[in-house]
């Protein structure tokens, strides 16, 4: 069994840490418990040179540095105007090698600056990209990226299709699986029967190395390239296990709102207001949830057996800060999970393996509570919208309460 997270971003990316290079990713994936990561970005000439350095191949289609493994994947921004409007759609590509990375990346330069951005701008059509890249080698994958996102996706209500077949026409069926995003899980994506066929997969689409690993995928395969991607084209129960994932409501863009406004809204308040900001008149940022209910045709309680499962978790830090009533950005955080990840060995196996009793023993009581009511999904969440993370709440009222207590006594 491992765990692999497809789609990161590196240094060269728009708004991404300057940490974003193989051995911070390489570091970062064994504190988390991740064994294989997309390396994100290979379109960029520089980072793939950094990649071709720094990576040995170990098995077909699959690369190791520090014990860390690598896939050659990338994603790309595909702008265009289609049916009367302009369309902004991010695809991750899968490559088996860097032979056929060489070809990709000089197949797309004809529509877009490769050096200008880890993720580049792509002047062509996305049923274009994917007939255009499996021309080049039929063991390539496109997957479409967080396919409800209000801005550059498949389903984004900004800049968006309505149905998979809109977007790819005559090349839907080389179309696998879809990224599902943070805002939305694969309960949200049976409620549409038109995905059913796909595999659902999740990934961090991480700008820094502390986030590689915020949602991501449990194989029970060989780790190698072809049987990776043969697990997503069949959708195998057996050999795809299941998906980690944020709450969805803690996804950025999960209901509809005006950041500038501070209005965060349900997709059935969005519509009592048509769907404009009442306080300055701006229309609203219509997010997941809303796009989700336009186009879905089950309800919300809706199971699909053919499908893999799925694990709600929240961060670590972010638990840790729960606990201890401080931000998860804080040295005092920082210090709590160092000391966690050097106990328990990695992130991924404290959020999902090491048993209750201990838990209790080796954790610090609050910190253990919140690990076993984030895994029985025993909280609260604030939902995200506008481009505004929701808040999560796993000891809600609690620290504010020890806060007056130890108020009070000094009095």
């Amino acid at each position: 069994m491992f765990i692999c997270d497809f789609h990161v971003h590196s240094k060269y990316s728009r708004a991404t840490s300057a940490d974003m290079d193989i051995e911070h990713l390489a570091k970062w994936a064994k504190i988390k418990g991740i064994d294989l990561l997309g390396t994100g970005d290979f379109t960029h000439p520089e980072w793939l040179g950094e990649l071709k350095k720094n990576l040995a191949p170990v098995e077909y289609g699959v690369f190791e540095h520090n014990d860390t493994f690598f896939i050659l994947t990338s994603e790309v921004s595909n702008i265009y105007f289609k049916a009367g409007k302009s369309r902004k759609i991010h695809n991750i590509i899968f490559a088996p090698s860097f032979e056929v990375v060489a070809e990709i990346n000089k197949a797309l330069s004809e529509y877009g600056d490769l050096y200008s951005d880890g993720r580049p701008i792509l002047r062509l059509e996305s049923d274009k990209l994917v007939k255009k890249i499996l021309s080049v080698e039929k063991n390539c994958m496109i997957i479409p990226a967080h396919i409800w996102t209000p801005h550059f996706s498949l389903f984004g209500a900004n800049s968006g299709f309505d149905s998979i077949e809109e977007c790819f026409e005559e090349e839907t069926p080389h179309i696998y699986a879809l990224e599902t995003g943070l805002s939305s899980d694969p309960a949200m994506n049976w409620r549409c029967s038109a995905l059913d066929r796909l595999t659902l997969v999740s990934n961090s689409d991480s700008h820094s190395p502390k986030k590689i690993g915020r949602e991501a995928n449990i194989f029970n395969s060989k780790m190698n390239y072809l049987d990776i991607i043969e697990t997503l084209k069949t959708k195998d129960k057996k050999r795809f296990l299941y998906t980690i994932e944020f709450f969805p409501e803690e996804g950025k863009y999960h209901w509809d709102g005006h950041r500038k406004c501070s209005l965060r809204l349900s997709p059935a308040e969005s519509r009592k207001v048509n769907n404009i900001c009442p306080t300055c008149g701006s229309k609203l940022t219509i997010g997941v949830m809303h796009r989700v209910e336009k186009l879905c045709d089950r309800d919300q309680n809706f199971v699909l057996d053919n499908s893999p499962g799925y694990k709600h978790m929240v961060p670590l830090a972010e638990i840790i800060a729960g606990a201890l009533g401080i931000g998860a950005e804080t040295v005092g955080v920082e210090k709590e999970y160092t000391k966690l990840i050097g106990i328990f060995g990695s992130e991924f196996n404290i959020l999902l393996n090491v048993p209750e009793e201990e838990l209790r023993k080796r954790c610090s009581p609050k910190v253990a509570v919140g690990i076993l009511r984030t895994r029985e999904g025993k909280i609260k969440v604030i939902p995200g919208y506008d481009d505004v993370y929701g808040e999560v709440k796993i000891f809600d009222g609690e620290n504010e309460e020890e806060t007056r207590e130890k108020q009070l006594s000094f009095f």
